[in-house]
């Protein structure tokens, strides 16, 4: 669905609209072809309670790597259990994982960036092509100022990678904003960000953010900074 007019004129319609009524209008208009792809997240989790309070039955997935953190799991049922919704859990081919680590290791992300880069496919890139497959609209947590890879990210953008528009209700959102929508409204979150965890990814890969560093900086922290990202956004 390339089609960058509609883009553009979709952009310029809700460019002053609140996160909410963006996605009352996509999901009103397009329920059948839209999913939202949740990884707990804090942003994620303010994008769950809208679309709870939309419409219930709107396809809601995560990606389960087998290396999440238990504070990921724990939220996970909280979650469900709160909005009364199904949240569908994807896993990566476990021959795929078995090869992988066979080949290369366990903790294979530690020994370069190509290594880091193989698991993040094997765990993330190939099960989330699946989970969105026939989908034409992919609904995101993404924020223009959590790092410097996603600054000209759009409201509404077209995904040559996945062949269909991705929607970034959150894109122009601050930090503040957030986590002022979660006390407002009350909804649960991952617990480690009480603890520094800014950005929670896989447990190996991430630890919580000193003080003043990129609220990314937890992520794959031995490489160098940077484009850091494990490619389920990576723009071309």
């Amino acid at each position: 669905m390339k089609n960058p007019a509609f883009i553009k004129k979709l952009n310029e319609q809700f460019k002053d609209s609140p996160a909410n009524e963006i996605l009352k209008y996509v999901i009103n208009k397009f329920k059948n072809e839209i999913c939202f792809a949740s990884s707990f997240g804090a942003e994620d989790q303010v994008i769950t309670e809208m679309i709870a309070s939309i419409d219930k039955t709107i396809e809601i997935f995560t990606l389960d790597t087998g290396r999440l953190f238990q504070e990921t799991y724990d939220l996970y049922d909280r979650t469900r259990s709160r909005y009364k919704i199904n949240i569908k859990i994807i896993f990566p081919d476990n021959e795929k994982v078995e090869e992988m680590v066979n080949n290369y290791g366990a903790n294979l992300f530690y020994k370069s960036i190509e290594n880091r880069k193989i698991c993040c496919h094997v765990r993330k890139i190939a099960p989330l092509k699946k989970a969105i497959q026939g989908k034409k609209f992919w609904i995101t947590g993404l924020r223009s100022e959590q790092s410097n890879t996603r600054i000209d990210n759009k409201l509404f953008e077209y995904d040559d990678i996945n062949n269909l528009i991705k929607i970034n209700p959150l894109i122009n959102w601050s930090e503040k904003d957030v986590w002022g929508y979660i006390k407002e409204k009350d909804i649960p979150y991952n617990l480690l960000h009480d603890k520094g965890f800014n950005s929670i990814g896989c447990m190996p890969c991430t630890r919580a953010v000193k003080p003043g560093e990129d609220s990314r900086a937890g992520r794959w922290w031995w490489e160098n900074q940077g484009k850091k990202e494990c490619g389920l956004h990576i723009k071309f």
